[in-house]
């Protein structure tokens, strides 16, 4: 958040950060589900690194001829996002390694996911998912459908250039595909999406 302010400032535009705190029980477990798939599917297995996804990431790059760092877990990002700037760079990467680690070890699963989700950008300057279900949807965290949550999702790799309320295409097709999974999955019973005790915990 400090870091979008400061980029504000230096182009001198005025402009304030959305962001409403709210805990993990007051977000919608289909928005939760759906963040899981598209960010992290590993998350409740792994200890903070994904070295699957790490690797392909790494090799993708090197068939690109240029690093991206892809392929960081949802406890990678938090730590990204609280601690240090957007920039890449193999030191800033080695950073984010160390502080994974330790928040690993000091946090719970539920309590990493809870942060992030609050701390996340969905928009320019719109952090968390209370703010960017209100601003995109008008309704809350909490009353999230399951398309709206899949879209929500679809745009985390890049919020600020994609509108999970948009028709863009690539929003579109990435927010099917998560959704066709959470159906799959019996997240999702489609004909009885709006039957209250249809979806399963968050939990594995």
């Amino acid at each position: 958040m400090e870091y979008r302010e400061n980029e504000w400032a230096e182009k001198g535009e005025k402009r304030r950060i959305t962001k409403q705190w709210v805990p993990l029980a007051r977000i919608s477990p289909y928005l939760i589900k759906a963040v899981l798939i598209a960010e992290d599917d590993k998350f409740w297995k792994h200890e903070g690194f994904d070295y699957e996804s790490i690797q392909k990431a790494i090799e993708k790059d090197l068939q690109a001829g240029r690093f991206k760092f892809g392929g960081s877990t949802i406890s990678q990002q938090l730590a990204r996002n609280l601690y240090l700037s957007p920039e890449k760079s193999l030191l800033r990467k080695a950073a984010e390694a160390v502080l994974t680690w330790k928040m690993e070890r000091a946090l719970s699963k539920k309590r990493i996911l809870e942060i992030y989700l609050n701390v996340v950008e969905w928009g320019e300057g719109i952090f968390g998912v209370e703010a960017a279900a209100r601003h995109h949807f008008g309704k809350s965290a909490r009353d999230l459908s399951p398309q709206e949550a899949a879209r929500l999702a679809a745009v985390l790799p890049n919020p600020r250039r994609y509108n999970p309320a948009g028709e863009q295409k690539y929003v579109v097709n990435r927010a099917r595909s998560i959704y066709n999974i959470m159906v799959k999955r019996g997240v999702v019973t489609p004909e009885y999406e709006e039957i209250p005790g249809s979806i399963k915990d968050i939990s594995p």
